[in-house]
């Protein structure tokens, strides 16, 4: 079989597509000895190697859901005694998150070993569905659920961009639901602080089908085959429309 190179790191779990194309443009990878340029294929037959290690698809996708406590960083310490979700998850093999929560946010993560799949998952434009509960520092009124509802301008790095309409209820005097279908940096903070509110607790419930349950702070499972399953026909559909 033929894959583009970047969608074969992918398939080997090293990263996004994405990611891919700049490790490639780097000139760490091989095939069959030659170094990779963007855009070659390869065949199951090739040699591929990366920092001269060879690479292979895994042989079965790995899907986890993690209950990122607040204070863990979903990608790699930056200060020490940092705690990150690699520390928190022993898989006996090379996971990453699908997404991400920013260090002060808890909730579901969901990671794995496939690289694109981990792409269509997080990928803004697939439009899956993220639900969160959300703690502020004031009382929550009709005004500010309209608002969020049917979308809000939000500063990211000067740029001005309104987020896209979503599903919103109320479910305490200061707490409410939010279901998302997309995924800027620290986009429901930004949102209630555009409209005079700050955020107390934010806390991720649930991605696509995978709901966080009873599942404890620094505790991770294996997504059930059905769980799983469920998953990748979500993704194979949003592919085919």
């Amino acid at each position: 079989m033929s894959y583009r190179l970047n969608h074969y790191l992918a398939l080997c779990g090293v990263c996004s597509r994405r990611a891919a194309d700049r490790i490639i443009e780097e000139g760490r990878v091989r095939v069959n000895g030659q170094t990779a340029s963007l855009g070659v294929k390869v065949e199951d037959s090739d040699i591929v190697t990366l920092d001269d290690r060879e690479i292979r698809p895994e042989e079965r996708d790995i899907l986890i859901a993690v209950n990122k406590p607040v204070g863990a960083v979903c990608t790699e310490a930056h200060f020490s005694g940092e705690k990150t979700l690699a520390s928190l998850v022993n898989a006996g093999t090379r996971v990453f998150s699908i997404g991400r929560l920013d260090k002060d946010s808890s909730g579901l993560i969901l990671m794995t070993n496939n690289g694109a799949l981990a792409q269509e998952i997080a990928g803004g434009s697939n439009r899956h569905e993220k639900e969160y509960v959300v703690g502020v520092n004031r009382p929550v009124t009709e005004d500010f659920l309209i608002a969020m509802r049917g979308g809000v301008d939000i500063d990211i790095d000067g740029n001005i961009r309104r987020t896209r309409p979503c599903r919103v209820k109320k479910s305490g005097l200061q707490e409410f639901h939010i279901v998302l279908t997309q995924g800027m940096n620290r986009q429901i903070r930004r949102m209630c602080r555009a409209l005079g509110y700050s955020v107390r607790s934010l806390s991720r419930i649930r991605v696509m089908n995978i709901e966080l349950g009873d599942l404890a702070p620094g505790c991770w499972r294996y997504l059930s085959e059905a769980e799983a399953e469920d998953v990748r026909k979500s993704c194979v559909a949003k592919e085919v429309k």
